[in-house]
């Protein structure tokens, strides 16, 4: 056997150690995942998918790399290749590593927000969660980032004092870069903030700069916007903590909408209130809490007539303000056409004197 493996080359041989050392790690990956995947299918929760989704990528390539170090001695590396080797494996392992944590914090994170749901009518507490979540998720990847760029740069003996500056010196670093990057971190410390003052949360409606719109995304350093007509508003963080803006979900989604018509002097107001009040209890879109109709204003031309209902959201809110906006016209028109704004003008008619005075 030793004859056999004499005969061929030095590389062949470490070429096919390296292929055999891929290969068993991809297959122990593929039996492995096999498994978990299969335990994962029995159960009822989605936290075992999610771990498996997370750390599927990752676990594979930390198996390729231990199975490589594991042959690297049987190597024939000489003195050059084995320099590289350690160099190579120097900046991949606490690459490997930092993908890892990254996959473990994003498996907390996906965990949270698949906890967190949304879609339910009352969902504050559930947009708080999330949107704490995300913010935080975020923070911390960008600083796990940072810490295996770190490590990385920590393997390379000529550059080695560069990490250990990065990481003993991070307070005169800030002072550096933020002459120059100001905006930019005071938007980041602005997230930050913003996970524990919270002015807004994922899913809120909220009008800024004159447009209505939900938070799609919340980032580090901006905000989406998603506008009515679908539209994407960028704003950024700062905007939020340091100008004033509408929250329409800050303590609850439930809201009151109302409607305006501009009537003749002459309606029949009461009989107005009662068709608003069948109108409002048979749209489904009323939530039941409240309905009414009252003059808010009186001028010379026209009254001003005013409904408020409520419904369980902004949006349903609109759609149940133009349905019942629609459908009170339709029956002025049709059954009370005196309660539409005319003009009036006075005429005077003068007696004509007699012939040929």
């Amino acid at each position: 056997m030793e004859r056999f493996a004499a005969a061929f080359p030095a590389w062949l041989t470490s070429l096919t150690l390296v292929a055999a050392a891929i290969t068993a790690a991809l297959v122990l990956h593929w039996l492995l995942m096999k498994v978990v995947r299969s335990a994962a299918a029995k159960t009822a929760t989605t936290t075992d998918d999610i771990v498996v989704r997370r750390l599927h990528t990752p676990v594979r390539w930390m198996l390729v790399a231990f199975a490589l170090s594991a042959i690297q001695p049987g190597l024939a590396l000489g003195e050059l290749g084995a320099s590289a080797w350690s160099r190579v494996a120097g900046l991949a392992f606490p690459a490997l590593v930092g993908w890892m944590a990254i996959s473990v914090f994003g498996v907390a994170a996906d965990l949270i927000k698949a906890r967190a749901d949304i879609s339910a009518p009352d969902n504050l507490q559930a947009r708080r969660r999330r949107t704490r979540a995300d913010i935080l998720h975020r923070i911390g990847v960008f600083v796990l980032l940072l810490a295996t760029f770190c490590m990385m740069l920590m393997s390379i003996p000529s550059v080695r004092n560069i990490g250990v500056t990065l990481i003993a010196s991070a307070g005169l670093a800030a002072l550096a870069v933020g002459a120059a990057a100001q905006p930019a971190l005071k938007n980041l410390i602005g997230g930050l903030q913003m996970v524990f003052t919270e002015p807004i949360r994922l899913d809120d409606v909220v009008i800024i700069d004159g447009e209505w719109g939900r938070i799609e995304e919340i980032r580090l350093t901006y905000v989406v916007v998603k506008v009515w007509d679908e539209r994407r508003l960028v704003v950024p963080v700062s905007k939020f903590l340091e100008e004033s803006f509408q929250n329409w979900t800050r303590q609850t989604s439930q809201i009151l909408g109302s409607v305006f018509w501009y009537l003749d002097p002459a309606a029949d107001v009461p009989r107005l209130r009662d068709q608003l009040e069948q109108l409002v209890k048979a749209n489904p879109r009323w939530d039941g809490r409240f309905c009414n109709l009252q003059v808010t204003d009186a001028k010379p031309e026209a009254i001003e007539v005013r409904g408020l209902m409520t419904a369980k959201d902004a949006s349903t809110a609109f759609d149940l303000r133009c349905e019942i906006r629609e459908a009170l016209l339709a029956f002025i028109r049709d059954t009370m056409p005196e309660a539409i704004v005319r003009r009036r003008g006075a005429l005077s008619f003068e007696q004509p004197g007699p012939q040929g005075a």
